[in-house]
């Protein structure tokens, strides 16, 4: 009988190339839409403006310069004791404009030199190929995946880093937070994408290519190399109904269908039926090739990555909604963090069965954390409410493991360094086990700080998940 986590658990931290790299110019990298989402200290929402504006303020283009400082950074986490750590690729470093008919060489021996670093210290690169940034070229001129042309220009891509890295690299993930874009309501799809989905025609569309594609990749990642683990990656912010009601219960089947429908079709290779009735409700022909739902179904993926960060409630009583992205009725069940976060531990045990039982496939949580204003004295931060705050989820996705048998390859907190925030650009909203000395309007040190999280981390890593004193 399993009593823990397994031996070859993956445990490690998650990060984001545009939300860490900087260089946005160097080494012959090319724009990508998020080098275009300006943002400061005084703004909720991240404003696109299609181009380099002078007097804006872009976070990602210095981030927190892990392009000069990986060394130190791998090195902190490799005394963490990682065993993974989840990265993504810049497809403009690669690419710069997304069509170019070679790749960048300065961009590939960038990500060779990262992974040396990880080799050096036996950490595993866990890599997303596309983890909110496409091109800025491919943005503009064919107006993001809402063109089915960019399905090649990923798969160059692709087949250029599989073949570079197909000895370096095993788990791979094609798309980040794929769901982003929220099926049904089209919000967020600029960083998904590169395309503004101003009607359901637009967006059933992007959403289609973007998944042929992910299984076009799939295919061809397997074709490179047998070996790699080729996984999708879901936002999983799961719903409760909000009450007995049996229209609430209803409305929480429907709202699960923004998850659903990407991990069906990408785990099952089928569309689910009520998306055609969607689609034919509202007056949507999605335009596709011959073969392409038989791609979906020979392109399915090995495993589920997924975030968890909260849960929230479907109601069919639209009175007392709130929330910036997503809105919802509060759970009163639940405490929540300064950005109406709700804290829900018990909720990962739960997500882990929903998806281990409706797939049977291997779940990896490759982003979990708690963003917060992080008071920084004496050179440290004193952050027990991370602490309590992965301690508790930790807790709930042992006893899935081990009281439901299902199947976590690892664990990669989110932001295990302070980074610049994916819908703000802020930096004060802070999630990692290391301090970065930068503020929301760039300015700081960027020297780096162990938190008391860190050296918390480090025991739970070295005792495999059992000291989480």
């Amino acid at each position: 009988m399993n009593k823990g986590f397994p031996d070859n658990f993956l445990w490690g931290g998650a990060t984001a190339a545009n939300q860490i790299e900087g260089a946005w110019k160097e080494d012959r990298k090319g724009l990508s839409i998020a080098d275009v989402m300006a943002a400061g200290a005084h703004m909720t929402e991240r404003e696109t403006t299609r181009e380099v504006v002078e007097d804006k303020y872009y976070p990602t283009h210095v981030a927190i310069d892990f392009y000069h400082r990986y060394k130190e950074d791998i090195k902190l986490f490799a005394e963490m004791g990682f065993k993974c750590f989840r990265l993504s690729i810049a497809w403009s470093r690669i690419f710069p404009n997304g069509e170019d008919k070679e790749p960048n060489e300065k961009g590939l021996e960038f990500y060779d030199k990262v992974f040396d670093e990880c080799e050096k210290y036996g950490i595993e690169p866990v890599v997303t190929i596309s983890h909110y940034e496409i091109p800025l070229n491919l943005a503009n001129k064919y107006n993001g995946w809402a063109d089915r042309k960019v399905i090649g220009f990923y798969l160059n891509y692709c087949e250029a880093i599989f073949t570079r890295y197909k000895d370096r690299v095993k788990y791979w993930m094609t798309f980040n937070e794929i769901n982003g874009m929220c099926y049904g309501k089209f919000i967020g799809t600029y960083v998904n994408a590169g395309a503004k989905a101003e009607n359901a025609q637009t967006g059933f569309q992007i959403m289609h290519n973007v998944l042929v594609g992910s299984a076009k990749a799939v295919i061809l990642g397997h074709k490179i190399n047998p070996d790699f683990k080729i996984g999708m990656m879901a936002g999983f912010i799961n719903r409760y109904p909000y009450s007995c009601n049996p229209l609430d219960v209803m409305e929480n089947i429907i709202d699960l269908r923004e998850i659903y429908f990407f991990t069906d079709i990408q785990c099952k290779g089928v569309y689910p039926k009520y998306a055609f009735i969607d689609m034919e409700k509202a007056g949507v022909v999605l335009q596709t090739e011959p073969d392409d739902f038989e791609i979906l179904k020979a392109g399915t993926v090995d495993y589920i990555g997924f975030s968890y960060y909260m849960t929230m409630t479907s109601s069919w009583d639209k009175e007392g909604l709130k929330g910036m992205f997503i809105k919802a009725k509060d759970n009163p069940y639940l405490d929540r963090t300064e950005w109406d976060w709700q804290i829900d531990p018990t909720g990962l045990r739960i997500a882990l069965n929903q998806l281990y039982d409706r797939y049977g496939l291997p779940l990896f949580v490759v982003e979990n954390g708690i963003g917060a204003r992080d008071k920084f004295e004496n050179g440290t931060v004193i952050d027990d409410y991370r602490i309590t705050y992965h301690r508790n989820h930790i807790m709930e996705m042992k006893k899935a493991i081990v009281d439901d048998g299902v199947e976590v390859i690892g664990y990669t907190p989110w932001g295990c360094i302070d980074l610049v925030s994916a819908s703000t650009g802020e930096m004060k909203k802070r999630y990692g086990f290391i301090y970065v000395d930068r503020d929301d309007d760039g300015n700081g040190t960027l020297n780096r700080y162990k938190k008391k999280s860190f050296d918390w981390y480090k025991k739970v890593i070295a005792s495999n998940g059992e000291d989480l004193d």
